[in-house]
């Protein structure tokens, strides 16, 4: 694409200065790269929720111990 060429061209309706300046930075702003941030740890509470990957014994206090977090 040559400095004379359009980025864009309208083909239906006359928009405004504003609508136009609307347009660029919609597009702008989608075709910018994401920043992806690193994953964090999970929290205690979503660790709660995922199965238990210990055996579980069977004893005293056995009953207790199935439903706390680890």
């Amino acid at each position: 694409m040559s400095a004379e060429e359009p980025m864009f061209r309208v083909v239906r309706g006359v928009p405004t200065a504003e609508e136009l300046a609307a347009l660029v930075g919609a597009i702008m702003v989608r075709t910018r790269p994401v920043a992806v941030a690193a994953p964090s740890a999970p929290s205690r509470w979503a660790r709660s929720a995922h199965p238990v990957t210990a055996t579980l014994t069977a004893g005293p206090g056995a009953w207790r111990a199935s439903g706390l977090p680890r």
